[in-house]
C-alpha cells in the first residue's frame, strides 16, 4: 500500500486521494466495462478509503444491483467503479498522478474478452462466474 496517492479527472474539476492504493492493476473484460470505456477497464483497488474534492461535479450511474459507476459531469472522465455492498472503489489507473511500482496482476471476465485484443503480461485470470464466487465468499 502507498502513503497518499492522488489523481484527477481530465478537466481537474474532480480530484481524489487515497491511502489504500493497491499496487496490483486489474483488468475487467465484461461487456459493460467495455461498453463504458471502449475496451478493458484497468483499475486499482482502493478499498473504501477514497476522498473526493469537487463532488458536485460527480455523476453516478447505477449500472447494476451491486455496483455503480462515477464520472465527471464536465469532461466525462471515468472516476470509479464502486461496489454498493461495502463501498469498495476501483479507480481507473490512468487517473493517478505519478503512480509507481504498479504491476498488472489479474484479469476478470476473461470469458467475455473479445478475440481482437490480448495483453502480453502473465496474469491471474478469472471467468465471470469465478469472480462472482470469489466476491460472494469474501462477503461472508
Amino acid at each position: 500500500m502507498s502513503n497518499v496517492a492522488q489523481g484527477r479527472c481530465l478537466c481537474q474539476a474532480v480530484r481524489l486521494s487515497t491511502t489504500k492504493m493497491n499496487h496490483q492493476i486489474g483488468a475487467c473484460h465484461c461487456r459493460m466495462c467495455r461498453k463504458w470505456g471502449g475496451s478493458a477497464l484497468l483499475v486499482i483497488d482502493c478499498e473504501s478509503e477514497v476522498n473526493f474534492e469537487g463532488t458536485e461535479d460527480i455523476s453516478i450511474y447505477q449500472s447494476s444491483d451491486w455496483a455503480e459507476r462515477g464520472f465527471c459531469r464536465n469532461c466525462g472522465t471515468h472516476l470509479f467503479y464502486r461496489l454498493k455492498q461495502n463501498q469498495q472503489y476501483f479507480i481507473p489507473v490512468g487517473l493517478f498522478d505519478d503512480a509507481e511500482d504498479l504491476y498488472f496482476e489479474h484479469q476478470i471476465f476473461i470469458d467475455e474478452k473479445p478475440d481482437y485484443y490480448s495483453f502480453a503480461n502473465e496474469t491471474h485470470n478469472m471467468t465471470g462466474a469465478e469472480f462472482f464466487a470469489q466476491v460472494a465468499s469474501e462477503g461472508q
